[in-house]
């Protein structure tokens, strides 16, 4: 599992690091373990804010990331989406 925050001054940046990090694990990761699954983490925040904007859900969809939101006050998932 890969915990994004998205706390930087632009989500846009913030979200292009993220992506381009979670390839890179992804890859190293089926290179040690190809049976692993591997998730984005992030607060279900920034996935009610910035998440569900159509350009975001197709980049995932492009790139098959598997997401978990949770809520940060409650330490818990909200929402697996494979």
């Amino acid at each position: 599992m890969e915990v994004k925050s998205f706390l930087g001054l632009s989500a846009i940046s913030e979200f292009h690091t993220a992506i381009g990090q979670f390839l890179n694990y992804r890859i190293a990761l089926g290179q040690q373990d190809p049976e692993r699954i591997l998730y984005l983490a992030i607060s279900q925040d920034i996935y009610q804010e910035f998440f569900t904007d159509s350009f975001i859900q197709t980049v995932l969809q492009t790139y098959e990331i598997k997401l978990l939101v949770f809520d940060i006050n409650k330490e818990e998932i909200v929402l697996w989406k494979p």
